[in-house]
């Protein structure tokens, strides 16, 4: 007799919810349900959502009438036993609801959407109901289209409040409103073309030429189309349609035709949107004896401790520790994470791994749009695909099954940490319990490790092996300190730049080389004051002074991104005498073409990189000596490597020394640190300037003295 057993699940749904919900599962749907799968469920009187089940038991709910589940989307889960444990202690540790962790570890690809369709009434007739002109044009469209959207109905009627229509239509039996769950991820599929069967004969292909000589435009496309499929007698190769289109300049409709003609057949199959890379095979870098010494010291914390930190100057070769280290878990069949605080960093470092371990290197971040994350993602729980994965913060959410390496660069970075909204985890701690719960090791790496970081290495809780020097033996950078209260006393600056940092500017120029410019804040001016009443415009969300964007020409808050147009006027006063007041990297770039008018220069900030391969573009440019002057924020200073560099100057360290921050000493530390490590990596000695009001601050004496102990 067949099994009849009522059975229940947990769902975890995408909402702040404090506990997971519990529905029924219908008999016909219990052999498919499995921990880790979506389903779909309603929730509330009419909204559909997906969720995750947690849990499968044959407990009913107390408090509650449980509902059945709709549907299983998953024939295999898509969330595994160690992500549910790590959004568990996530949930716990950083105070906040499963759901939400849900939401931001589940890419939007694997999420559905509940909109609601409006479609016409099966009993409406033209002419049988007053309706008002909007009324009429929306019923006009259901006639032609069937469904509508909310958006798609206010896009009609050129009007965003349309409930009142929707509404008043349902009421007069005119439309229906339907809910239903919309699945955001769609494979990319591609159109080939092939010879038909008919066609797979070296005669009848023969005879089919001598017939389209009437058709020039279908006798190119099928020559074409022997030319890209290599040679005549290959019957069965097949070509992209977009190509053999673009390669004749012709439409599909020439396509079309040969098909009706039974030459060719069309057909779609699904296809990746994933670069491939291939392995380099004259790629042979040896380690040097430090980073060999180092390697075996990590091993060797290993056998005893989960994590270890190394501590290596700029430049000391640290990556390629690491690249030996990976090299040896993915040789055992495990797979690797490493965690990068920027995107801008993996575009050097993608290419640096590619070289060595081609296709199982993938790559995951926020740029990737929703369809290309949940390729990595289904690509992850392929382990023969993705060994390694490089990424930000978020790649600690794939669906790893058997970690056996974390490496955490840049390990002090505040980018690890999420502040909004929740969960506001931070990716290094949680990447040591992810880890733990892999039975894994973790690497974390950093020339300015965070204090905590060190306290642990030398509490013992974790292991230390420190690099101190440069590989090849190459001299840690000149830094000098630019006294710029003694320059405007003297009136030397230009604009922003004191006497010595325009100097070797132009310097540097003069000699081919590029220099890189550091201040850490975006914008052409970080606020605008009256110069009458000492009024300054704040957001009126967060009580933040508004950023001045030039480009834009409007002040912006950078927390929420509420805006104003151009102030020309005191709102407090009405005066007409407001200025602007310090500086952001906008302002430097449009100073640095005013003195250097032959320079090629660029920008690297938020507002320059918004678009997904931004970054890329940038540094390849550089790298590519392209851009003489690369001025940008925090992001310059991470981790990033150029050749050329001969110069690099720190704009304002007052500003980071001053910040309202108990930690900052120790992050004006690490980021000048970091940003002088961009100076004279390859040829010869770099040189660093640091322009303050306070040359003798202790923290800039030990930047000097690349004393991190000193300021520990």
């Amino acid at each position: 007799m067949e099994d009849r057993r009522t059975l229940f699940v947990d769902v975890i749904l995408p909402l702040a919810l404090p506990k997971p919900y519990t529905y029924r599962v219908p008999f016909e749907l219990s052999e498919y349900v499995q921990k880790g799968v979506r389903v779909v469920v309603q929730f509330g009187r009419s909204k559909l959502y997906s969720g995750l089940v947690a849990n499968i038991h044959e407990q009913a709910p107390v408090d509650y009438q449980a509902k059945y589940i709709d549907s299983v989307l998953d024939e295999t889960p898509v969330v595994n036993q160690f992500q549910f444990q790590l959004w568990n202690w996530i949930s716990d540790y950083y105070m906040c609801n499963i759901g939400e962790v849900m939401n931001a570890a589940l890419p939007a690809g694997l999420k559905l959407n509940s909109e609601t369709h409006i479609v016409l009434h099966p009993d409406y007739k033209n002419g049988e109901v007053e309706l008002s002109d909007k009324e009429y044009l929306v019923a006009d469209a259901l006639q032609i289209q069937e469904v509508l959207t909310i958006q798609e109905i206010s896009d009609i009627l050129s009007v965003k409040h349309v409930y009142p229509i929707i509404k008043s239509l349902i009421q007069k039996s005119v439309a229906l409103a339907e809910e239903e769950v919309k699945q955001r991820y769609k494979p990319k599929v591609v159109e080939y073309v092939a010879l038909s069967s008919e066609m797979q004969n070296e005669k009848v292909l023969k005879n089919v030429f001598d017939e389209l000589q009437k058709a020039p435009k279908q006798l190119e496309m099928l020559m074409k189309f022997v030319q890209l499929s290599n040679h005549f007698g290959d019957y069965d190769k097949q070509v992209k349609k977009v190509a053999l289109q673009k390669s004749v300049g012709a439409t599909s409709s020439v396509v079309n035709q040969l098909c009706k003609k039974g030459v060719f057949s069309v057909y779609e199959q699904e296809e990746g949107r994933l670069s491939h890379a291939e392995i380099d095979k004259k790629y042979n870098y040896q380690l040097s004896k430090i980073q060999e010494d180092k390697y075996l010291e990590v091993k060797n914390y290993f056998e005893s401790k989960d994590v270890v930190l190394l501590h290596g100057v700029t430049s000391s070769g640290k990556t390629e520790v690491y690249i030996k280290l990976i090299k040896e878990a993915i040789a055992k069949g495990e797979q690797v994470l490493y965690l990068l605080p920027e995107i801008a960093l993996t575009t050097q470092l993608i290419t640096r791994l590619q070289k060595r371990f081609g296709d199982k290197v993938g790559v995951y971040h926020s740029r990737f749009n929703q369809n290309e994350r949940v390729e990595v993602w289904k690509n992850v729980i392929d382990r023969e695909k993705y060994q390694i994965v490089i990424g930000a913060r978020s790649s600690l959410f794939l669906p790893f099954e058997n970690l056996g390496l974390v490496i955490v660069d840049e390990e002090h970075e505040t980018s690890f940490k999420q502040h909004e909204p929740a969960p506001r985890y931070n990716a290094r701690d949680a990447s040591i319990v992810l880890a733990k719960l892999h039975n894994a090791k973790v690497l974390l790496g950093s020339a300015t490790p965070s204090v905590e970081t060190y306290r642990n290495a030398e509490e013992g809780k974790y292991g230390l092996v420190e690099m101190k020097e440069r590989y090849g033996n190459m001299q840690m950078p000149e830094i000098l300190v630019s006294d710029i209260a003694d320059d405007t006393k003297k009136r030397k600056m230009k604009a922003n730049l004191g006497d010595l940092l325009y100097r070797s500017i132009d310097e540097a120029l003069k000699a081919g080389e590029q220099v890189i410019l550091f201040q850490n804040r975006r914008g052409f001016s970080p606020f605008i004051q009256c110069d009458s009443c000492a009024w300054v415009p704040q957001c009126k969300n967060c009580d933040v002074s508004l950023t001045y964007h030039k480009y834009r020409n409007e002040y912006n808050c950078h927390y929420c991104g509420y805006k104003l147009p151009n102030i020309k006027s005191c709102k407090a006063c009405g005066s007409f005498e407001v200025s602007l007041k310090g500086f952001g990297t906008e302002k430097i770039e449009e100073d640095i073409k005013q003195f250097f008018p032959k320079a090629k220069v660029q920008r690297m900030d938020l507002d320059t990189t918004r678009k997904k391969d931004a970054y890329y573009k940038i540094i390849t440019q550089f790298e590519e000596r392209g851009i003489d002057i690369l001025i940008g924020t925090q992001m310059v200073t991470k981790g990033l490597d150029f050749d050329n560099v001969a110069l690099v100057g720190v704009l304002n360290a007052d500003q980071m020394l001053n910040f309202a921050d108990f930690r900052a000493f120790e992050r004006s530390y690490q980021l000048m640190a970091q940003v002088a490590g961009r100076s004279g990596r390859k040829k010869k000695r770099g040189k660093v300037i640091v322009q303050s009001r306070d040359p003798h601050h202790i923290i800039i004496r030990d930047v000097i003295d690349n004393n991190y102990e000193n300021m520990y």
